[in-house]
């Protein structure tokens, strides 16, 4: 494929653990065969955040499971293709295994990129904007060093258990907010983009996090799209030389 016909992707929040072993499993190799299908395209690969429902690197050990996607990104890795993986709120304490041993290339932070002449910003989305100030403190403390230090102490058997635990009653709280679109005054993620375009512009922002797949004009020149999840939706992100869409894999 000609250099010009390649395409950039992105995707966020496959949640994979959750929220059982079986249709983790299911949704993974669906992820995997998404990868396979758009490798020959792909210039680039964004996986914007969440990729796991948890994840926490112990000194010596990792999460079991997920060799399946953990071996295809290490494939387009060795094959040249540059992956990039956002650290989100479920998968905050990812540090360097995924660098080391799949190649992958880490942010914790969003970004800022241009592909074919637009201005992209690009994060996971979590924390962002008004509002979710509970949210925003509990972040602080994951991402303190000592707390990380002290959570580590833990056997991992205990301490794995009691995320998956913590994250199953997360979701059981939020569950109906991901499926409806609570009005423009009410999705932080656009008040968010909004206020950024009084700083700086960007013809389009993307964000994971929300869950809902959107595709929204903030303006005549700027567009917000949340990427969706993997669990109902399988929706992502493709930016070619003349068009941005927002897909769903079957």
């Amino acid at each position: 494929m000609a250099e010009g016909d390649k395409k950039i992707y992105l995707a966020s929040d496959f949640h994979l653990g959750a929220p059982d072993y079986e249709s983790s499993l299911v949704r993974e190799k669906k992820i995997v065969s998404w990868l396979e299908h758009i490798e020959d395209s792909a210039s680039e690969i964004f996986l914007v955040g969440d990729i796991f429902d948890f994840w926490f690197e112990y000194k010596r050990a990792v999460p079991r499971g997920f060799v399946r996607l953990l071996g295809k990104l290490a494939d387009l890795t060795d094959k040249g293709i540059p992956v990039y993986v956002f650290t989100g709120n479920h998968d905050m304490w990812i540090f360097d295994y995924l660098p080391k041993e799949t190649g992958v290339t880490l942010y914790r932070e969003p970004i800022e990129r241009e592909f074919f002449g637009k201005s992209y910003f690009i994060g996971h989305g979590d924390g962002l904007g008004p509002g979710d100030k509970g949210y925003k403190f509990l972040k602080k403390v994951f991402a303190n060093k000592f707390c990380q230090w002290c959570f580590a102490r833990l056997h991992p058997n205990f301490g794995i258990w009691l995320a998956d635990k913590s994250s199953k009653t997360s979701r059981a709280k939020s569950k109906g907010e991901d499926e409806k679109f609570l009005g423009e005054d009410r999705e932080w993620l656009i008040q968010f983009c909004k206020n950024e375009l009084t700083k700086k512009h960007h013809d389009y922002f993307v964000f994971g996090h929300r869950h809902l797949p959107l595709e929204f004009e903030l303006s005549e020149s700027s567009i917000y799209y949340n990427l969706g999840e993997w669990i109902n939706y399988c929706t992502y992100l493709e930016i070619s030389s003349d068009s941005v869409e927002l897909k769903e894999w079957k």
